[in-house]
Formats: structure tokens, C-alpha cells, sequence
């Protein structure tokens, strides 16, 4: 019985540790639109943008609907595959890149 306490304690460290890298919004950039989850267009103007969007070079840091976006190598890794289309009209995001971390995020 004395087991169990310990063991319940491991569990709740473990999973409250790895739950920041759980919730990263890792993405993915693919070539076929096909295989997309989103369809994404990139907007000159911030005024315009569904999401402001800060890439991050640390997956921890990413987190989910944020905004932070950590750019993956694999892409079953990725929560989000992305399509860049040169159309605006069949995005499904307009996205705006920005310089500062605080800025990030979606658009009201």
C-alpha cells in the first residue's frame, strides 16, 4: 500500500514535466496541398492577418493556439501540416510574421 503514494507522485511529476512540450504547436511546412491541414497565405499587412505568428527556434516554447510557431523536420511530429498558397481567397489562415514574441497570436 505504502507503494501506491510514491508511484502516483512519479506519475503527476512526470506528466506535468512533459505536458509544455505536449501542448507545442509544432509545424510543418508540405508540398502537396492535398495533405494539408491548413491552407496558409502570408499577408504584408498586420491589419488583415487571422494570426500573428512568431517563429521560435525552442519547441518548449511553442505553445498551443499561441501564435509561437516551432518549425519541424518530421512531419509526424507536427500538429499542424501547412500549405503556403499564393492565394489569398483559398486560405483557410492569413498569417502575418512579426518580429516580437508578445505580439503573437490570433487576431480579434
Amino acid at each position: 500500500m505504502n507503494f501506491i503514494k510514491p508511484i502516483g507522485f512519479l506519475l503527476f511529476v512526470t506528466f506535468t514535466s512533459f505536458s509544455p512540450l505536449l501542448k507545442a504547436q509544432k509545424v510543418y511546412e508540405t508540398n502537396f496541398k492535398s495533405e494539408a491541414d491548413r491552407l496558409v497565405f502570408v499577408t504584408d499587412f498586420k491589419s488583415e492577418a487571422d494570426y500573428l505568428i512568431y517563429e521560435t527556434e525552442f519547441k518548449s516554447e511553442a505553445k498551443k493556439s499561441s501564435g509561437l510557431w516551432f518549425w519541424t523536420d518530421f512531419k509526424s511530429e507536427a500538429d499542424y501540416l501547412i500549405y503556403f498558397t499564393k492565394f489569398k481567397s483559398e486560405a483557410d489562415w492569413l498569417i502575418y510574421y512579426t518580429d516580437f514574441k508578445s505580439e503573437a497570436g490570433k487576431q480579434d
